[in-house]
């Protein structure tokens, strides 16, 4: 039996509530939108793209132009756009299998995976947890391979007080909706090293151009989401398509995860960027109080047997856009998601299949075996951070997760 849709929608993810003193034109006394990501992120320069999937097709392919390999290996479970932008660049994915019930490389499987033909390993800080990059980079530097560190859900996460991205030779972060700080659709590349740096900005500048019709297009949406990201107008934007979705059985759609196979690459506009520097003033606070209250709600969920929600490793703090649970099985995560997935309550998924299993997706990613991909798939479910789902909505949420939790203990008669 469902739950009763919410008056209003609560989003799948915490993002920064947009003012409408954002959009206005000039840049912001604190500086333009790259200085500030520096000095948030703790380096000497930050470069702007037009989403972290431009951000990472501008770094495989410096790094190809650097190396001459064509092999990247990427987790086996992570967001479709990766394999994409693999293609776009003409390399070849290799993927390697998470560790059971983890968001991390398994490390025998990755070993495996690092030969002399790997160009690039991208370890994922996904859900905003942080992963383990040093076994990683331990791995890849063996065989002289870079490592891209995709943080694109990760902008504000931390490992020892230094800033997830700059372990590897390259980090990437997304500007797009949903990810904390937007400019609609954005990314940011970050390198602590100077001449990976000076790389990456000749390819930037040869290779992604300046396109009116495309900047056009993301101000219109710009525009739009400042008009409906809020729980009045969320039900329409966003509540409707996804409701729309789960009637004709389509879970990819649902969660947005159908992308279409060609990358646009297009300069990021300068109205955009001042956006995004205005609305970065807000960026910190909004951190911490998302981390507070993911704090709360983690302790809540943890008094639930059978919940496991995913955290980070010691001296580490993440980025809280949503809570990523583990259920036992796919059959009890199925049972809770009946009864609140398209109810407005912010509980959703992340990806749905691991890489292999979409069909669209059959051109670029070959078969494989990642049976740890596949159960992290299928056992997973998440909770909306936003501000907007408050103590009593999230309560019901809790109550819901207890009660089938419960039924699935029962004994059958």
């Amino acid at each position: 039996m469902a739950t009763r849709p919410h008056r209003t929608e609560a989003p799948p993810t915490a993002g920064l509530p947009p003012r409408w003193g954002d959009l206005w034109p000039t840049a912001p006394r604190r500086g333009r939108l790259e200085r500030q990501a520096a000095a948030f992120v703790g380096v000497d320069d930050v470069q702007a793209e037009c989403s972290g999937t431009a951000a990472l097709v501008v770094a495989l392919t410096a790094m190809h132009r650097l190396s001459g390999r064509r092999v990247v290996v990427v987790p086996a479970y992570t967001c479709p756009l990766v394999a994409i932008a693999v293609a776009h660049c003409g390399l070849e994915l290799r993927l390697c299998d998470l560790a059971p019930g983890s968001i991390d490389f398994d490390a025998q499987a990755l070993a495996r995976a690092c030969d002399r033909d790997v160009l690039a390993v991208l370890p994922t800080h996904l859900a905003g947890r942080v992963a383990d990059v040093a076994t990683a980079v331990a791995l890849a530097r063996a065989v002289g391979a870079f490592v891209i560190e995709d943080a694109a859900q990760a902008f504000g996460a931390r490992r020892e007080r230094r800033s997830v991205g700059l372990d590897g030779d390259a980090g990437f972060f997304s500007l797009a909706v949903g990810k904390g700080l937007t400019t609609y659709e954005g990314g940011l590349l970050v390198s602590a090293d100077a001449s990976l740096r000076r790389e990456l900005w000749r390819t930037s500048r040869e290779i992604v151009p300046w396109r009116l019709d495309w900047e056009l297009r993301r101000s219109l949406e710009l525009l739009g989401y400042h008009a409906c990201y809020r729980p009045s107008l969320l039900r329409l934007a966003y509540g409707a398509p996804l409701r729309r979705a789960l009637r004709r059985g389509d879970p990819v759609a649902a969660v947005g995860d159908d992308f279409p196979m060609r990358i646009p690459l297009h300069t990021l506009g300068r109205w955009r960027r001042n956006v995004g520097a205005r609305a970065f003033a807000r960026l910190a606070a909004f951190v911490a109080d998302c981390t507070l209250r993911a704090r709360r709600r983690r302790e809540r969920l943890a008094a639930i047997a059978g919940v496991e929600v995913l955290g980070d490793p010691g001296g580490a703090e993440g980025t809280w856009p949503f809570l990523l649970l583990q259920l036992a099985d796919e059959a009890t995560r199925d049972a809770i998601l009946a009864r609140l997935w398209g109810e407005g309550s912010g509980v959703s998924r992340l990806f749905i299949h691991a890489l292999p299993d979409y069909p669209y997706l059959r051109g670029v990613v070959a078969a494989a075996d990642v049976p740890n991909a596949r159960r992290f798939a299928a056992t997973t479910l998440t909770i909306s951070n936003s501000p907007w789902l408050d103590d009593a909505d999230f309560e019901s949420i809790c109550t819901v997760i207890g009660q089938e939790l419960l039924a699935a203990r029962a004994p059958t008669p």
